[in-house]
């Protein structure tokens, strides 16, 4: 085992060993649902800026973002700015949903669809499409995991199935016992690496390949002559499809179950201000992460798997022990988000469906919810291994498409209970379907080509999803207006908002 291999594996035995011990953190009762799945919701300002880095900081800013770059060039990008324009909707949004959840004590967010429309099909289909969503953005995680083993020779010539079972036993084992407790104790040392790793490379690789004038000179021209064409610069034919994607990310970012678990385990509505204050300085993270796909071209880096550009970067250019230093922020930075992932969707199943049952919250529940983080963890396996997308990042973006279905009912059920719970359900309904069909017609690609008119436009699914579930949310609830039916109940009141 290679001096790389080595510093890896102890690296990752380390913070398995600070996820285990995370359990006794605060001397909590991990029986409790809200200590397990939240932390108590007791975290600070700085825990919650590591969590939420954590949580959304994942493989797909090290792994999935340069190997977009790197395969279409310029469209890459679209994660700079929609990360900084996530902030400011998360700052309304999430600070107003904090509120009224603190109020009532809701764990998820179709915690409060149940309260704010009384009606049990949207409860689930909400819970559902935020378990669903979260399945290939844990798959995300387990590819950067397995991207990290393969190119170590952690576990030899012995194949994708082993280095994911590694990863998914790993993962599994940690948020199981300690919950979230586990990663954000583990996203103090997961963000130290990255940002020592980044920094690093952002200032070494580029001088090795000579500046860079010389790597985007090289870019343009590798880009250019490729049998699918892209550059450094947008095409005007890409704007549309640019800025869809920067807009649908933008507004579901926040929507993940994840995103939700971390910020209901923050312990006032000013942690969440200052955390949407700060946590733009992972942008500036996330822009050079992208630069490293150029570098890749530039270096003349050639992979069957795209995912494993930075790796083999890393390893051309870096002595083995740093190379194992950056194994270990890359491994470790799969690790946490994808923790928080399976604790986020189990929430949901054992709050919004499993309580059905159990209306009560009782240790019952928790270790529903602890059993299905495995559950979870594996079945994004499956995804890995039978959706076949061309870039790992498709897989967050599908996933988005889903998520953002949830839109019309959540956030905009914070300021008004103007729509009709029928016609939200209708909505998601066509909004989802419209999703999956175009994902499967466009071969699980983010983007669809519409034709009309004699002419063509691509662009996001999650956008052209989210377009139709507005329509028939909106159409249906002015029908069943003028038709006079009765609206559900809202058990919420304007005290819990304020």
């Amino acid at each position: 085992m290679s001096s790389a291999a080595v510093i890896l594996a102890l690296a990752v035995a380390a913070v398995m060993i600070l996820g285990f011990v995370a359990a006794r953190w605060g001397h909590a009762n991990l029986g409790d649902l809200e200590q397990w799945a939240l932390g108590g919701r007791r975290f600070g300002t700085i825990v919650s800026w590591f969590l939420l880095g954590g949580d959304l900081y994942t493989a797909y800013t090290f792994i999935a973002v340069p190997a977009l770059v790197y395969g279409v060039g310029a469209l890459g990008f679209f994660a700079v700015p929609y990360a900084t324009l996530a902030y400011p909707i998360a700052l309304v949004v999430l600070t107003r949903f904090w509120t009224v959840a603190r109020a009532r004590g809701y764990v998820t967010a179709a915690d409060f669809i149940r309260d704010r429309y009384d009606d049990r099909g949207l409860e689930i289909a909400i819970a559902l499409t935020g378990v669903a969503a979260s399945m290939p953005y844990v798959a995300l995680q387990l590819v950067g995991m397995r991207a990290v083993l393969g190119q170590f020779g952690v576990l030899g010539a012995a194949g994708a199935m082993p280095a994911l079972t590694v990863a998914f036993v790993l993962l599994a084992a940690v948020t199981y016992v300690s919950g979230l407790r586990a990663p954000a104790l583990i996203a103090f040392v997961k963000d130290t690496l990255i940002y020592v790793t980044v920094i690093t490379a952002i200032v070494v690789i580029p001088a090795r390949l000579g500046g860079w004038s010389h790597i985007f000179a090289v870019s343009a021209a590798t880009l250019a002559s490729r049998p699918r064409p892209s550059s450094l610069l947008l095409a005007p034919s890409q704007y549309f499809t640019y800025s869809t994607m920067v807009l649908g990310s933008a507004l579901f970012l926040f929507l993940y179950p994840h995103s939700i678990t971390s910020v209901l385990s923050a312990r006032s509505r000013e942690v969440i201000r200052r955390n949407a204050a700060l946590l733009p300085i992972y942008s500036i993270l996330l822009g050079l992460l992208a630069l490293l796909g150029y570098c890749a071209v530039a270096a003349g880096i050639s992979a069957k798997d795209t995912s494993s550009i930075v790796p083999l970067l890393f390893a051309r250019y870096f002595p083995q022990w740093f190379y194992g230093v950056a194994g270990a922020a890359i491994f470790i930075g799969a690790l946490v988000p994808a923790a928080v992932m399976s604790i986020g969707a189990a929430n949901l199943c054992a709050s919004n469906v499993f309580r059905e049952f159990s209306p009560q919250r009782s240790p019952v529940e928790t270790i529903v919810a602890k059993v299905l983080t495995l559950v979870i963890c594996a079945t994004a396996l499956l995804f890995v291994f039978f959706v076949p997308v061309p870039y790992a990042i498709d897989f967050q973006l599908l996933g988005g498409a889903l998520m953002l279905q949830v839109f019309p009912a959540f956030v905009m059920g914070l300021w008004t209970r103007w729509f009709e719970p029928k016609a939200l359900l209708a909505g998601w309904a066509c909004g989802l379907a419209a999703a999956c069909a175009m994902a499967y017609d466009a071969g699980f690609t983010s983007n669809y080509t519409l034709h009309a008119f004699g002419g063509t436009l691509t662009g996001f699914i999650a956008f052209y999803s989210l377009l139709i579930n507005l329509l028939v949310s909106v159409g249906g609830t002015l029908a069943l207006h003028a038709a006079g039916v009765a609206s559900g109940g809202d058990r919420t009141t304007a005290a819990d908002f304020a």
